[in-house]
């Protein structure tokens, strides 16, 4: 699929110049920021839970606990909106109404369903690691079946999707640029830090060389 035809539930209606509906933006977007939010209704009561999720082709996954209620609601497959969003800056403009912000947004359409089997479910979490944490998987004890069964992966075709983007400065007014206000960018960086020992670390245990590929997007 190069592009998502949007329909009424998936075309951006506001500011919809910063639209982008081709599936090479979506993707990128999915990988490059990793934390999503996942909406789905109960009983007619809306919800919505943080999560991390990763991509493999057209499918997007996330996990947790199979005692979650939204992983309980998803067994037999459900409606779910996700929705992938960064903040990368304020835009601090000459007037208030005309201040902003920089974003990347994506938003997903799709049925979600646990994934069963227990062979494609450790699959998955391996890709899940190793998307945050390349190599990590293989130097770890092997996972223990009670963990499997205690741990639940979501899986979701992407149906239909929406990217939002906004990028650049401020637009201001024509005569405000004669103000004597200061207008700019203010750029909203996400960084990886130094490792930190675990305080229970058995002494003489070294740092693995894949501490360094740690990465976001």
């Amino acid at each position: 699929m190069n592009t998502f035809v949007p329909s009424e539930r998936s075309r951006v209606k506001r500011l919809f110049k910063r639209a982008h509906y081709d599936a090479d933006t979506v993707h990128r977007l999915i990988d490059e920021i990793g934390t999503g939010s996942v909406g789905y209704v109960i009983k007619g009561q809306p919800y919505v839970t943080p999560t991390l999720v990763w991509r493999e082709g057209e499918r997007v996954y996330w996990h947790g606990s199979s005692a979650s209620r939204m992983l309980r609601k998803v067994h037999g497959g459900v409606p779910v909106c996700v929705n992938v969003f960064h903040l990368d800056g304020f835009v601090l403009a000459r007037s208030g109404m005309h201040s902003s912000v920089n974003y990347r947004s994506a938003t997903l359409f799709g049925t979600a369903a646990l994934i069963k089997d227990a062979a494609e479910k450790e699959a998955s979490l391996k890709a899940f690691l190793d998307r945050f944490v390349p190599g990590r998987w293989e130097t770890l004890r092997p996972v223990q079946a009670q963990e499997l069964k205690a741990t639940s992966v979501v899986g979701m075709t992407i149906e239909e999707a929406s990217a939002k983007i906004r990028t650049g400065h401020c637009e201001d007014d024509e005569e405000d640029y004669a103000l004597d206000i200061w207008a700019g960018l203010v750029p909203v960086r996400t960084v990886i830090g130094e490792p930190e020992d675990d305080p229970r670390l058995k002494p003489g245990v070294p740092r693995p060389e894949h501490l360094k590929g740690i990465r976001i997007g």
